[in-house]
């Protein structure tokens, strides 16, 4: 027990000094998008507000999603860093169930685990708001983005969505904005 706790406060001091969303606890199990339809998800989402990630540094995040086989979708994430570069990442979004395809594991590289992608709730054509949590012992990771098909979201549309996350627990005052205006990401559309 004593080697865990160890461990915990190690993860527990690395994660909190990534600026990485930890909390004490398990993870909730929140209902997500009924019908989920796979078909309708996949094209461009644009990140309108995230928790913080140690993976994601940049602005004018977006995330493109394409079929690659049933229950299988393809996952391309690009952002512009301060340095006028831009990042990129390719993986790959699997449905665990067939009954619950909602809730995907998304993963990028063949050596990290997957990580949980549950769809909470999207209406395909404007909002999409994802939510993923993994257990760490007495800990849990938290991890939300609110996406939009345009680089602008209703206010109105983004209370919403912030009211499903904090029914189930999340802190919405971490949740961060993300540039997305367009003077700023034009070099993503070159």
């Amino acid at each position: 027990m004593k080697a865990m706790q160890v461990i915990s406060l190690t993860l527990l001091s690395v994660l909190a000094a990534s600026a990485q969303v930890l909390k004490f606890g398990k993870c909730p199990k929140p209902a997500v998008q009924a019908n989920f339809d796979v078909a309708r998800y996949v094209g461009k989402w644009h990140e309108i507000q995230k928790l913080p990630t140690a993976f994601q540094r940049g602005e004018c995040g977006t995330a493109t999603y394409s079929p690659k086989a049933p229950g299988v979708i393809g996952v391309l994430n690009r952002e512009l860093l301060d340095d006028g570069t831009i990042n990129a990442i390719v993986g790959s979004a699997k449905v665990k169930n067939p009954a619950e395809p909602a809730k995907l594991e998304v993963s990028f590289f063949e050596t990290s685990p997957p990580g949980p992608y549950w769809v909470l709730s999207s209406d395909y054509e404007g909002h999409s708001l994802v939510y993923g949590c993994t257990d760490f012992g007495l800990f849990r990771m938290e991890f939300a983005w609110i996406l939009s098909r345009e680089p602008t979201l209703s206010e109105e549309t983004v209370e919403e969505l912030h009211s499903i996350l904090s029914f189930i627990g999340v802190n919405v005052d971490k949740m961060v904005p993300t540039n997305q205006n367009e003077t700023y990401c034009s070099p993503m559309n070159q």
